[in-house]
């Protein structure tokens, strides 16, 4: 009888041999059994999975479907040519609120996040050339995407907006002049698609939709004086509280690549900026290393490009509002 092999054989006439062919039987017979139910078990496990991503994609989609109603403006548009406002909006779109980071330095189009387990997102192109996303905006309609987080069809943009909740109605008239005054750059940017993961996140709400949490106070008319004040550093930190926190902190961020760092805490704490000087703070914001020497790694290297070009003033504003706060130890996500 054959075992299997083409040249293993066996007599039934050795009962030693006999013996061996049997005992190998239940061993087979249970191998069998252990093999079928693997495979039951793990096209169960895979169908499940499947029906759970399924439910993920269409709780995400619905959660990207909701309409907002925003407050309405009043802001009038900045007048054409006017080189004092497009020099300030110059200097906010580039040092205060870092808007190239998302959409380049020519504000053609950026990217924002590139990663096939969570997504692709791309800031759209916000000159007036071809694949403008902002050609026929009014002023309303940038109060919502800007400050709100809100598109013109009332959906919730992937933008995120919480970092300009506090942003003046002055600032965003001079942001709004400074890119009207760019010359037009042909470029189509994709529309934003999730991946597996970040369809989970959403689905799951840990991928922030600003949208979802308005301004709990009215827009200010304009910033604080440009002084180095806790009033007018807190105003610039507001940036920060989309990564660090609400109370600054830090910790464990719930979106972006898994290759980003934890939030660093930039409360006046023994695990935060306690032991920094002013000195250690504005060589982190203008070179990107740290007081240990360590060169500081995404999305901090996109933020230093903005901070590095804020003037003396500025930057010494933030430091003294972060020591004006309370210390907190490190949030644990």
């Amino acid at each position: 009888m054959s075992t299997g092999g083409a040249s293993a054989t066996v007599s039934l006439s050795n009962p030693l041999n006999h013996a061996h062919s049997s005992a190998h039987k239940p061993g087979a017979r249970r191998m069998k059994k252990w093999l079928t139910r693997g495979g039951i078990v793990g096209g169960a496990v895979a169908l499940t999975a499947l029906a759970l991503f399924g439910v993920a994609s269409f709780k995400a989609a619905e959660r990207l479907r909701v309409r907002y109603d925003t407050h309405s403006i009043t802001l009038a548009a900045p007048p054409g040519g006017d080189a004092a406002a497009i020099e300030r909006g110059r200097h906010l779109v580039t040092a205060r609120y870092g808007c190239a980071a998302c959409h380049g330095r020519n504000l053609a189009g950026g990217v924002m996040l590139d990663d096939a387990a969570i997504g692709s997102l791309r800031g759209p192109n916000l000159t007036s050339g071809n694949g403008s996303r902002t050609a026929h905006y009014t002023m309303a309609d940038w109060d919502r995407i800007v400050r709100h987080g809100v598109k013109p069809d009332g959906t919730p943009a992937l933008m995120p907006s919480d970092d300009f909740f506090r942003m003046s109605d002055a600032e965003l008239s001079d942001i709004v002049a400074y890119v009207g005054s760019l010359p037009p750059v042909d470029s189509v940017v994709s529309a934003p698609k999730l991946g597996p993961v970040g369809k989970i996140l959403v689905a799951l709400g840990k991928f922030p939709i600003s949208a979802e949490h308005q301004p709990a106070a009215p827009h200010p008319s304009s910033p604080p004086p440009t002084a180095d004040s806790a009033a007018f550093g807190a105003h610039l930190a507001a940036t920060c509280l989309a990564c660090h926190g609400q109370n600054l902190a830090g910790g464990p961020m719930a979106f972006g690549p898994p290759d980003w760092p934890a939030a660093a805490n930039l409360t006046p704490h023994e695990m935060g900026l306690r032991d920094w000087s002013y000195e250690d703070f504005d060589k982190a914001l203008t070179q990107g290393v740290s007081k240990d020497g360590r060169k500081l790694r995404a999305p901090m290297t996109d933020v230093v490009q903005g901070t590095k070009a804020m003037d003396a003033t500025e930057r010494k504003a933030i430091w003294t509002y972060l020591k004006s706060v309370a210390p907190a130890a490190t949030n644990e996500g």
